[in-house]
């Protein structure tokens, strides 16, 4: 198996509203989404949408609620800065302000939101991962 992710999932009690949550932050729809499922092209690999009950019978999960927890995506930034002006990007498009941004004892700069159903988020700034020309993140090897 090779060493990737391909598409990550998200549970969500209301597919529209989530998809506009997520619209409100500037993000682009692909056009192979419907209204029961929505994707986004995250250069590489691929972000969803799908309806928590759907979500469940699909992968055999007995819980048909979203539950937040257990895994935080993130959004790593360029730079400092750019953590505190997106972390008011997302408090303006609807998201639950987990944490304020604070510095690290690594170094770096992180805040943390939920998005409407309860997904946690980390918003940082992480100078030994810096942000490529294309969007990609680098780490050490």
């Amino acid at each position: 198996m090779d060493q990737r992710i391909s598409l990550i999932t998200l549970g969500v009690s209301d597919v529209a509203a989530a998809r506009a949550f997520y619209e409100r932050l500037g993000w682009t729809a692909s056009s192979a989404s419907m209204a029961e499922v929505v994707f986004f092209d995250m250069g590489g690999w691929i972000f969803g949408l799908y309806g928590q009950p759907e979500l469940s019978k699909d992968s055999g999960l007995t819980d048909t609620s979203p539950v937040p927890g257990g895994i935080t995506l993130a959004y790593n930034t360029r730079s400092r800065e750019e953590v505190d002006h997106f972390m008011g990007v997302v408090k303006d498009a609807g998201a639950t302000i987990l944490n304020d941004p604070v510095e690290t004892p690594w170094g770096g700069y992180v805040g943390y939101f939920a998005d409407p159903d309860g997904h946690p988020w980390e918003i940082s700034w992480v100078p030994h991962f810096p942000i490529q020309e294309d969007g990609s993140l680098e780490i050490p090897k």
